[in-house]
């Protein structure tokens, strides 16, 4: 039944995904008292707009680059591993720092079609340096704009330069706003950039379990991307490709990342999700499928509620 229902796109699976969005995002900030007042009820306005926008940048990604077949795999998967971590919809920062990096995926991701190429490297740059600014080891994800020159302009000095340039620019408006605010935001990103290694932070033996369960899906799905992706068409290869490295280098966010929580996963989220669609529109076996989804479905659903 899911897997039909999100075979397609459709207006209805939108409106599905929006209201479940809603449900499980009232039902955790309600269950930890995160929002309170009306001040309390226009940031929780702002936390869920950035959840949703970051789905829907999440289907609009895989569609848009035909990533997957016409159908919404990737905007149900997404919403299923946010329920794995739910602490994600209290993270203000990581919310807006992965969606920052969501906008820098679309625009590395659409180098395919070889137009204004150095205008999506400095767009690209600069929603990263930007989203480094929210969440530091965010960072990192520079490295996907470097891959992308290896593989669509490496020849023309210039694109080297462009990640540069995007740094300065973001650079002279943080010192901007830096000044404005009495140095606190300078000292508040200091604070952020150092290393930790630090894996004991678990707060209940559910957040271990989703954490173990997760990793053997993300496992699953990116050998079966790694697998298949020289069975895809040459043009489609260098997008795949982006989306692997896009994932490892969530990951390496998440491990360096300081005060680490599962909420800094949220960067693997997006690129997993597009794995995973892959893996089950690959399954030639319907009832496998919806077998699959349901699991998944039914996992996700067990850990968010026994971390509510």
């Amino acid at each position: 039944m899911i897997a039909s229902v999100f075979n397609k796109t459709r207006p209805f699976n939108y409106v599905i995904i929006g209201t479940l969005l809603l449900i499980a995002f009232v039902s955790y900030t309600f269950s930890h008292s995160i929002f309170k007042g009306w001040q309390g009820f226009l940031y929780g306005t702002m936390y869920f707009v950035s959840i949703v926008a970051s789905c829907f940048l999440v289907n609009f990604i895989s569609l848009k680059n035909t990533l997957t077949r016409n159908d919404n795999y990737a905007i149900l998967l997404f919403f299923i591993f946010l329920l794995f971590f739910p602490s994600i919809f209290k993270n203000k920062n990581i919310l807006i720092s992965n969606f920052f990096l969501l906008l820098s995926l679309r625009r590395l991701i659409s180098l395919k079609s070889m137009k204004s190429t150095q205008e999506k490297f400095f767009d690209a740059s600069f929603w990263i340096f930007l989203s480094a600014l929210f969440h530091f080891w965010s960072a990192l994800y520079i490295g996907l704009v470097f891959i992308s020159i290896i593989l669509h302009g490496s020849r023309d000095y210039k694109n080297w330069l462009i990640p540069v340039i995007a740094f300065l620019s973001v650079i002279i408006l943080f010192f901007m706003f830096n000044f404005m605010n009495d140095n606190t935001l300078l000292e508040s990103l200091l604070n952020k950039a150092y290393i930790s290694f630090d894996f004991t932070y678990f707060e209940n033996i559910y957040q271990n379990i989703a954490l173990a369960v997760f990793s053997s899906i993300a496992i699953l799905f990116f050998v079966s991307m790694i697998m298949t992706i020289n069975a895809t068409p040459l043009n489609m290869q260098s997008s795949y490709k982006k989306i692997l490295f896009s994932f490892l280098l969530g990951v390496g966010i998440y491990i360096l990342s300081a005060d680490k929580n599962n909420s800094c996963l949220i960067f693997c989220l997006a690129p997993l999700s597009i794995m995973g669609a892959n893996f089950i529109e690959n399954l030639e076996n319907k009832i496998l499928k919806e077998v699959t989804l349901y699991s998944l479905l039914v996992i996700g659903l067990f850990f968010f509620i026994m971390q509510l």
